[in-house]
């Protein structure tokens, strides 16, 4: 059996171990970047690319001040990728709109800005008449409202939304961004290669080797790969690989997702509610989501009913999109763990660390997991941010 030496071995090459890696090839450390089959396939190119880091439930208000500070990150994360990688990854800062729908759309509009306002996150309420300013294609194919919505009163087919319910409300959020996760993470592959990475496809981790409570390495199914450390980035499965469960309690949760085309609506922000959401692609397509299925364990499919549901959550946002063409679906899975939140950092185990489980935020945290892995590898403690709520110990016990 061929034995390699490393100083880091990195399970998982999706945008999180491609970021880590690239990090720590940019430190001049010898890296090994494995991925059971071509890097990048999986979770991450199958994001919106959505960088918002508000709290979408009570879960996850303790991760959404690491998302702010990856979020802050960004900018130079990208132009350093870009100069590496000699390409470009569609990254646009920017604004965007959120909406509230029914009986309750006040007050739920207004808790949502509240916990945002004490997360340090930007944004107001604006009105219906604004929000149409920022997205014309907000009023597009609202004329047919009261047809399709006969059986509601006159009065309420002319409300926006056609809401048989109440009035929407709009937020603006600011200073959010979006990025094009497929060519993020085409890029971060390509500049962790200039900076000295090899990259191995189909090279399946069997087992991370442990020798007197050390770190030795990785086996395979072809060979065993020794390293002084191994990072664990495997997303839903990296709580498969033998031990590493009690670190990593990671499962799958399917999301559904679907690209839409349509000559009469054209966005420039992205455009979300508790039901969906649509992200602009500079080519024209719009990526609409998504389901969230923990049910169908690793089964990476569509259903009729997740893309019905999709369908109904953005033509509620944009009516004319009931006339778009679907021109691609798809499906990823997500890393989530019992408590919604990444597993991050060293274990007990010396040499051994962590870095998934990041559930919908992969693509946000990439730029703030891949400095803190560099900190703890180089430097031996981090100071970018505090990371104990992250700790992957806390599952123990």
């Amino acid at each position: 059996m061929t034995v390699k030496n490393y100083d880091v071995a990195i399970v998982g090459a999706g945008i999180i171990g491609a970021a880590v890696a690239w990090e720590l090839g940019r430190a001049g450390l010898r890296v090994a970047l494995l991925d059971r089959q071509q890097p990048g396939m999986e979770a991450s190119w199958a994001a919106a690319g959505m960088l918002a880091p508000g709290a979408e439930t009570p879960d996850s208000v303790p991760v959404a001040p690491l998302g702010r500070a990856s979020l802050a990150l960004f900018p130079e994360f990208v132009a350093a990728v870009e100069a590496d990688s000699s390409a470009k990854v569609e990254y646009t800062p920017g604004d965007a709109l959120q909406f509230f729908f029914g009986d309750v759309a006040a007050r739920e509009s207004t808790e949502y800005l509240h916990l945002h306002h004490r997360l340090g996150l930007a944004g107001e309420e604006i009105s219906w008449a604004d929000a149409v300013r920022m997205e014309p294609a907000l009023g597009v194919g609202r004329e047919t409202i009261s047809n399709l919505k006969s059986e509601i009163s006159e009065e309420q087919a002319r409300l926006p939304f056609g809401s048989a319910q109440g009035k929407p409300v709009p937020l603006c959020m600011r200073s959010e961004a979006r990025v094009n996760p497929r060519a993020l993470v085409a890029a971060v592959l390509a500049a962790a290669q200039k900076r000295g990475v090899e990259i191995r496809t189909g090279a399946a981790v069997t087992a991370v080797v442990v020798e007197q409570g050390r770190v030795r390495g990785v086996k395979t199914e072809k060979e065993e790969i020794a390293a002084a450390r191994v990072v664990v980035a495997a997303g839903c499965w990296s709580g498969a690989l033998a031990g590493l469960a009690r670190y990593a309690p990671t499962r799958p949760v399917r999301g559904q997702m679907i690209g839409l085309v349509c000559e009469r609506v054209t966005l420039r922000h992205v455009l979300r509610s508790h039901s969906g959401y649509i992200v602009p692609r500079s080519d024209g397509r719009l990526i609409c989501g998504s389901t969230a299925e923990p049910e169908a364990g690793f089964e990476k499919r569509v259903t009729p009913e997740g893309q019905q549901k999709i369908l109904a959550a953005v033509t509620e946002l944009v009516p004319a999109l009931a006339d778009a063409t679907v021109v691609e679906t798809w499906s990823g899975l997500r890393p989530d763990t019992p408590d919604h939140l990444p597993s991050l950092g060293p274990t007990d185990v010396e040499g051994l660390l962590m870095a998934t489980g990041h559930y919908r935020n992969g693509i946000l945290l990439s730029a703030i997991t891949a400095r803190l892995l560099r900190e703890w590898i180089v430097e031996g403690k981090t100071k970018s941010f505090a990371t104990e709520p992250f700790r992957p110990m806390r599952f123990i016990g």
